[in-house]
């Protein structure tokens, strides 16, 4: 078995759900008491927040590249950034080291291939949203991702900030993002992806009229065959 190296603290909510799935993954796989090898190195969310909020991208790479670097220090065979947001600087993240970085992106993709789809309405952080980094990903694989409106994108980046990535879960908000998806399949989106790690903490397929493509749990599943190939 090949050791997951996992860039975490983005928040720790969403990393302590990828630290979940990869050992239930292993167990699955592999039966009895397996449970994953891998190493977390989890950063101090506060300290990336507010890069992000400064727009200071060339010192969350150098953070992450980092993080990346002991993780092989210690180990890891392959690394997972565990955000959606962050894969901003996935480029700086893969040129530290010599490992395999597993793009979300990627697997998200080849998800919504695999279910026979091509268009899909994509939430997630703010600058997820509106930053090109995703979108072209997945345009290059064949794959067109709408987003929500102005006031739309608002609500969906205030929820994920202010309450799930401080484990907060409220009813009204799982309402106000069943209306933003609703609004985007009557755009024409066949599907739904959940393009922040946290918002599987509210949102399942039972709030969607479509079938929604959980990142974390691509991501998670990815990483499990990877290490086991």
């Amino acid at each position: 078995m090949r050791t997951i190296g996992l860039i975490g603290g983005m928040s720790w909510e969403s990393s302590a759900l990828y630290y979940r799935l990869v050992n239930e993954g292993v167990r699955d796989r592999l039966g009895g008491l397996h449970s994953a090898r891998c190493v977390l190195w989890s950063v101090d969310f506060a300290e990336v927040e507010r890069q992000q909020a400064e727009g200071r991208w060339a010192d969350a790479a150098k953070l992450l590249a980092e993080a990346a670097r002991r993780l092989v220090a210690a180990g890891a065979d392959l690394v997972l950034i565990c955000t959606n947001t962050m894969h901003l600087v996935a480029d700086d993240v893969k040129a530290a080291v010599e490992v395999p970085v597993l793009h979300i992106g990627d697997v998200t993709a080849e998800a919504v291939r695999r279910a026979g789809l091509s268009r899909v309405g994509l939430l997630g952080t703010a600058f997820t949203m509106e930053r090109p980094f995703l979108v072209e990903r997945l345009a290059a694989q064949g794959v067109t991702a709408v987003v929500p409106g102005p006031a739309d994108r608002a609500e969906v980046h205030r929820v994920i900030y202010e309450e799930l990535c401080l484990g907060v879960i409220r009813d009204e908000s799982r309402r106000r993002y069943a209306e933003v998806i609703a609004r985007l399949v009557a755009q024409g989106c066949e599907g739904i992806v959940l393009g922040c790690t946290e918002i599987e903490l509210l949102v399942t397929e039972a709030n969607s009229p479509v079938p929604v493509f959980p990142t974390t749990a691509l991501h998670a599943e990815a990483a499990v065959r990877a290490a086991l190939a």
